[in-house]
């Protein structure tokens, strides 16, 4: 079974938390144990202290440890008045004595071996040993884990108190006590994982709303339906990427309908001369016109015009794949501008357009590029300037070295394009004027096609208002120094 990014975000957060959780409950648990038992150790050291004080004491006043031998209630005395909380040492003879208790030596003497029937609040196994440590009280053998603390008299020791170091503490209070704080800290552990629980399963709904819809959205753009859109909620991650899809669909639309431009400006493109070559045929079938060589050479014009328009596509397609192949050499691009310029000279001047050449004959222009491809589009920026000025107007061209650039400037005269249509001009399929007359103007591919040669050659080529009144086209190709 599948299951959903939803619930698989649900069980990381879960199962992160109980690890914590069990995390922080076994060191909790750990921190308990050692630190109340340090406590109770502290405690019983402070204890061990003041009783070794009292039987020092003690011992000064009776010289021996036969005071205690004699009484041993005074032993569970002193034991008990070691408590810090402890209240007044009581003497044997105020102790209340339990059905059956025997006095020592007697009826009225104290007992041979007493023991309180009231524990201290602390078991503590305390051990007295004489001088020669031998066993007075507590544990018949000395225990390794057991701390002696020497009891002096007149610099002279004179017995031992030993204090056998606890491992956990043993103590009914002290057990229940620690009982207590470990189920609570074990509800509070179940509490914070009931709450992660309760918590995880919106957040992660929360979570994954927004990568729901980017899913559902990108569905629909798979679809086709580039007009979709996600909301953008936030700015993290997740914003970003709504952004970026938003973006992207944004992209896909212009593309999509670019395409279907482009499908019907070549549908548009080709159907004219198409048109034109059915009319002429049909008319010579029908008889209405004769095999002339006029009709014969009207036929030949629409063909070469297809010709030209199918080329065009060829070679514009070919650069959009970068299949194009540019053989690059070092070339003067003076002397090319210039020899280019020559085979429109008769053209220009046939329509009666003057042009200034204002290259200098010593112009040091060297680049590295295709000289073919360079000729191609200079040709086509000479032809579009040729088609679109008026007759009887001005051309002039310049180039310039600036900056380790090489600029050549292109500036007829009337027609001019307006300002919202010029950086439209090296669009395909792209003329401004709206009848498409072919006599006028060609298919609109030649400047896409120059500004696809001028980038292979790092290059720019931009259109701006010319000052003589038409069309200003600059374009700037890297100077190449020579040797290079």
């Amino acid at each position: 079974m599948k299951i959903g990014i939803t619930y698989r975000l649900f069980l990381a957060i879960l199962t992160a938390t109980i690890l914590s959780v069990v995390c922080m409950f076994l060191i909790m648990k750990w921190n308990i144990d050692r630190g109340f038992l340090s406590y109770v150790d502290r405690m019983e050291q402070k204890r061990f202290a003041l009783l070794a004080s009292r039987l020092e004491e003690s011992y000064s006043g009776h010289g021996n440890w036969e005071f205690l031998r004699q009484d041993p209630i005074l032993w569970r005395q002193q034991v008990d008045a070691s408590m810090p909380e402890a209240g007044p040492v009581h003497s044997w003879e105020d102790h209340p004595r339990m059905p059956g208790e025997r006095p020592h030596g007697g009826e009225g003497g104290p007992p041979d071996r007493f023991f309180s029937p009231q524990p201290p609040r602390f078991a503590v196994p305390y051990v007295l040993l004489d001088a020669g440590k031998r066993p007075l009280f507590g544990l018949p053998k000395i225990n390794a884990h057991m701390d002696l603390k020497p009891i002096y008299q007149k610099n002279e020791v004179v017995g031992y108190l030993g204090l056998l170091k606890r491992k956990a503490p043993s103590d009914e209070l002290q057990q229940r006590f620690l009982k207590e704080q470990k189920l609570a800290l074990f509800m509070v552990a179940g509490m914070i994982v009931l709450v992660a629980a309760g918590l995880s399963l919106p957040l992660a709904n929360r979570l994954v709303r927004p990568i729901k819809g980017l899913a559902a959205a990108t569905e629909r753009l798979a679809a086709g339906e580039f007009a979709t859109r996600v909301p953008v909620v936030s700015t993290d991650e997740l914003g970003r990427l709504a952004r970026d899809f938003n973006a992207l669909a944004i992209t896909l639309e212009k593309n999509e309908q670019s395409r279907r431009q482009w499908v019907a400006d070549i549908s548009h493109e080709l159907r004219t001369p198409l048109a034109v070559l059915r009319g002429e045929v049909e008319s010579l079938q029908d008889g209405i016109r004769q095999p002339t060589q006029d009709s014969i050479s009207s036929l030949h014009g629409e063909v070469m015009r297809l010709n030209r328009l199918v080329d065009d596509l060829y070679q514009l397609s070919m650069s959009d794949l970068g299949a194009l192949t540019y053989r690059k050499v070092e070339l003067d691009l003076a002397a090319l501008v210039t020899d280019t310029l020559a085979l429109y000279r008769p053209e220009f001047t046939h329509k009666r357009i003057s042009f200034a050449n204002e290259i200098p004959a010593d112009t040091s222009a060297l680049v590295f590029g295709d000289p073919e491809r360079l000729r191609q589009m200079f040709a086509n920026l000479f032809d579009n300037a040729l088609k679109y000025t008026d007759e009887g107007g001005k051309l002039a061209i310049r180039m310039e070295c600036r900056g380790g650039q090489i600029i050549i400037d292109i500036q007829d005269s009337a027609p001019g394009v307006p300002e919202s249509d010029l950086v439209r001009l090296f669009e395909r399929l792209y003329r401004v004027e709206a009848s498409r007359n072919r006599a006028g103007g060609g298919a609109g591919l030649g400047l896409a096609i120059c500004r696809n040669i001028v980038e292979a050659h790092a290059g720019t080529i931009v259109a701006r208002p010319s000052p003589l009144g038409g069309v200003w086209i600059s374009v700037t190709l890297p100077h190449t120094e020579k040797g290079r």
